[in-house]
C-alpha cells in the first residue's frame, strides 16, 4: 500500500510513506484550525437561520405532518391523515420530523438539522482527505465544501439534498478505509451509506457508485477473486440497506398507508425507476426539464430548471454561479493527477483518491449535463465534495513537488483558471461588488506567474541558502504566494457563498447569490403563515385560515395540488388532502375515495383553484372529476377572495 507525491519525488527526498498520513505525529495548530473550520461552518450555515422560515413549504408540510403522525412520519406523507406521500423518499424528512417532536415544529427546529448536517459533511470531508493527504489537505477541502454557494444554499433549506451530501461523503470515507487495507467491512458500511442515499433521493444517490466500486477493484491490496467477492458482498448489503424499505412499502396493504406521491402504481420501486429514476434523465414521466427531450418551460433559457443539455451546462447561467467556481481547477487537478501517477504501483493510494472523487465528479456531472427531465440547480450541490477534495489533494501533491516544472505549471494552471473563471462569473452580476471580479483576476494571474517562475527557485535556493535573512526573505516571499493563490481560488466562492447566507430563501427551486430567490411556492389565496416559503398572508388567506383552523375534522380541507395543500396545513396546522399530489395528477384520492370520506363527515371544506408544484403541468390533471362532483353536489361560498365549499352538514 502506498501514496505517490504529484509526480513522483526525486530520488533525494525521502520514499513516499507506507501507510496514511493520518497515522503519523499531528501537527500541533490541527486541533484548533480543526475547530476553527467547524465553527466558522456552523455560524455560516445557522446565522439568521429563522429567516428563511419554513422554506420549501412542500418538505416542511410533509415534516409537520410527520410530527403529528408516526405513520405520516414513516413514509413521508403530506398530511397527518396519510393520503398521499411527497414525491421523494422519506429519510430526510425522518431526521426533521424527529427534531420537530423533540423540539416543538418551528422553523428552526426545522433547518438546524439540515445545518447541522452540512457541518458534518466539512468533518467528514476533513477526515476522508486528511487520512492520505494530510491535515493541511483536509482542511483546504472541507472549507472548499463550506463556501461553495449551493452548499450554504442547501444546508440552510429543507430540501432532502443536506442529508444526501452526508451520506455520500461518509460513503466516500468508508471506501477510503477498505481501499487502505482491502477491509470488507468498510466497504459494507460504504454501501449502507449508498443505501440510505437512495432512501434521501433514491437514484442520485447511487451515481458515485462507479468511482467507488473502481477505485476499490483497481487498488485495494488482495487478489482480484478477493476484490470481486468483497464488492459482491457490498452490493447485496447496498440492496438491504435500500430494499428494506422498498419492500416495507411493497408489503404493507395499501388500503392503510398513503399513496406513493410521483408513482403511476402505488410503488416506490416504480417511482424510483420512473418518475424519480430514468424519467429524470430521459424526460417524459411527468419530467418536463429545461434543455429539450422532455423540457416544457422555455428551453435552454430556463435557468431554474438546468439550462440548455451539453458539457457546458454545468458553466451555463443556470448552475454556473452554484458549482462552478472551482470546477475548472478540479478538471485540471484529475486530468494532472491521473498523469503523474500513471506509472505508480496499482495499490497507489493518491490514484485510488483520484478514481474515487474523480468518478464521483465526471459520472454525475455528465449524468445532470444531459438530463433531459426535470432538474434544478440546487441539484449540483452533490458534486461540491468531488471538487473540494480533488482541489485540496492536488494542491498539497503539487506543492510538495513543485521542484519539477511541470508540477509548476499544473498548479500555476489551476490557479489562473479558478481566477478566470471567477472573473467570468461575478461579472454575470456586475452590480455586485464589481471590484471583487478584478481583484481575483488581478491577484490569481499575480500569484500564477510567482507560482510558474518562483516556486522553483526557492526551492532550488533555499538548500544552499545560509544568510537568515536569505532564508526568512524567501519564506515570506513562500507565503504571500499561498495567500494569494488562496485568496485567488476561494475569493469569488467564499464571497457568493457568504451573500447567499445573509439572504432568506423560499420556494421549491431557491438558487444562491446576493439576492433572495426561489421559484414556484404557488399558494393560490394561501400564503406560508409563520414565516413560512409561500406567497405571503393576504387578508383572504387570513379569513381562509381562521375558518380552517375552526374544524374538528379528520381534514380540514382537500385541494388539488401538494403546493396549495402545504402551505394551507403550515398556516393551520391542520390536514389538507392534495388531491393528485405535487401537481395534480396523481391517481390519488380517487373519487370514490373522496366521496367515502365525504360521506363520512371527514372533510370540511373543498378549496377551489388549488395548484401543484408542477409550474404549468397537472393542475387538476385525472383528479378534475373531483372539482366537478364537488361542484355540483355543493354550494359555492366566497372567504375573502378564495371560493369554497362546505362539504358537511
Amino acid at each position: 500500500m502506498t501514496t505517490t507525491t504529484l509526480p513522483r519525488p526525486p530520488r533525494t527526498e525521502p520514499a513516499p510513506p507506507a501507510r496514511p498520513v493520518s497515522a503519523g505525529p499531528r501537527p500541533v495548530w490541527q486541533r484548533p484550525a480543526l475547530a476553527a473550520l467547524l465553527a466558522l461552518t456552523a455560524l455560516l450555515y445557522l446565522w439568521r437561520l429563522g429567516d428563511s422560515g419554513y422554506a420549501n413549504s412542500f418538505y416542511a408540510a410533509a415534516v409537520q405532518a410527520g410530527t403529528q403522525s408516526w405513520k405520516a412520519l414513516l413514509f413521508g406523507s403530506l398530511d397527518a391523515g396519510n393520503v398521499i406521500t411527497v414525491d421523494k423518499p422519506p429519510a430526510a424528512l425522518w431526521i426533521m420530523g424527529l427534531s420537530g417532536r423533540i423540539f416543538g415544529f418551528n422553523s428552526w427546529s426545522l433547518l438546524a438539522p439540515q445545518a447541522l448536517e452540512g457541518v458534518a459533511a466539512v468533518a467528514l470531508l476533513y477526515a476522508t482527505v486528511k487520512r492520505h493527504f494530510g491535515a493541511a489537505a483536509g482542511l483546504l477541502a472541507g472549507a472548499a465544501l463550506a463556501v461553495t454557494p449551493v452548499a450554504v444554499l442547501m444546508f440552510r433549506f429543507d430540501n432532502p439534498d443536506a442529508l444526501l451530501v452526508l451520506l455520500l461523503v461518509a460513503g466516500a470515507y468508508c471506501t477510503t478505509r477498505a481501499v487502505e487495507k482491502a477491509a470488507p467491512g468498510w466497504l459494507a458500511l460504504a454501501a449502507t451509506a449508498l443505501g440510505f442515499a437512495f432512501l434521501t433521493k433514491m437514484l442520485q444517490g447511487l451515481l458515485v457508485l462507479p468511482g467507488f466500486a473502481l477505485a476499490y477493484l483497481v487498488a485495494a491490496p488482495t487478489t482480484l477473486s478477493r476484490r470481486l467477492l468483497h464488492l459482491l458482498t457490498a452490493g447485496a448489503m447496498l440492496v438491504v440497506s435500500a430494499g428494506w424499505f422498498v419492500a416495507l412499502v411493497a408489503l404493507w396493504p395499501a388500503s392503510s398507508r398513503p399513496y406513493i406521491g410521483g408513482s403511476t402504481n402505488n410503488s416506490l420501486l416504480e417511482l424510483a425507476l420512473g418518475y424519480n429514476g430514468l424519467g429524470r434523465i430521459l424526460g417524459g414521466n411527468g419530467n418536463r426539464g429545461g434543455g429539450g427531450g422532455g423540457g416544457g418551460f422555455g428551453g435552454g433559457g430556463n435557468v431554474g430548471f438546468g439550462g440548455s443539455m451539453g458539457l457546458t451546462r454545468l458553466f451555463g447561467d443556470s448552475m454556473g454561479t452554484e458549482i462552478s467556481w472551482l470546477l475548472p481547477a478540479a478538471l485540471i487537478a484529475l486530468v494532472a493527477g491521473l498523469w503523474f501517477t500513471r506509472r505508480a504501483p496499482r495499490t497507489d493510494l493518491t490514484r485510488a483518491a483520484l478514481i474515487v472523487w474523480g468518478g464521483w465528479l465526471l459520472v454525475t456531472g455528465i449524468v445532470f449535463s444531459y438530463m433531459s427531465g426535470t432538474i434544478h440547480p440546487y441539484y449540483t450541490v452533490a458534486l461540491a465534495p468531488s471538487i473540494a477534495a480533488l482541489v485540496a489533494i492536488a494542491s498539497r501533491e503539487l506543492w510538495r513537488a513543485r521542484s519539477a516544472l511541470a508540477t509548476r505549471l499544473v498548479l500555476a494552471a489551476m490557479v489562473f483558471a479558478t481566477a478566470a473563471w471567477d472573473f467570468v462569473l461575478l461579472s454575470r452580476d456586475t452590480s455586485w461588488t464589481p471590484w471583487l471580479r478584478w481583484t481575483v483576476l488581478v491577484v490569481g494571474g499575480a500569484a500564477a506567474v510567482a507560482i510558474a517562475t518562483l516556486a522553483g527557485h526557492r526551492a532550488e535556493s533555499t538548500a544552499t541558502t545560509t544568510s537568515r535573512g536569505g532564508l526568512s526573505f524567501a519564506r515570506r516571499a513562500t507565503v504571500v504566494v499561498v495567500l494569494a493563490a488562496v485568496l485567488a481560488g476561494f475569493g469569488g466562492t467564499t464571497a457568493w457563498g457568504l451573500a447567499t447566507a445573509n439572504q432568506p430563501h423560499s420556494g421549491s427551486i431557491p438558487t444562491s447569490g446576493p439576492t433572495s430567490s426561489g421559484m414556484g411556492g404557488f399558494g393560490g389565496a394561501m400564503g406560508g403563515g409563520n414565516g413560512g416559503g409561500g406567497m405571503g398572508v393576504s387578508s383572504s388567506s387570513i379569513e381562509l385560515t381562521t375558518l380552517l383552523k375552526s374544524t374538528t375534522t379528520k381534514w380540514a380541507a382537500a385541494t388539488t395540488g401538494d403546493q396549495t395543500a402545504a402551505e394551507l396545513e403550515l398556516a393551520t396546522g391542520k390536514s389538507v388532502i392534495a388531491i393528485g399530489g405535487w401537481d395534480g395528477s396523481d391517481p390519488a384520492p380517487t373519487l370514490a375515495q373522496f366521496q367515502d370520506m365525504v360521506a363520512k363527515g371527514q372533510v370540511a371544506y373543498y378549496v377551489a383553484g388549488g395548484r401543484g408544484g408542477g409550474m404549468g403541468g397537472g393542475m387538476g390533471g385525472g383528479n378534475s372529476e373531483i372539482a366537478t362532483w364537488v361542484a355540483a353536489n355543493y354550494t359555492a361560498q366566497t372567504v375573502g377572495s378564495t371560493t369554497v365549499y362546505k362539504l358537511t352538514s
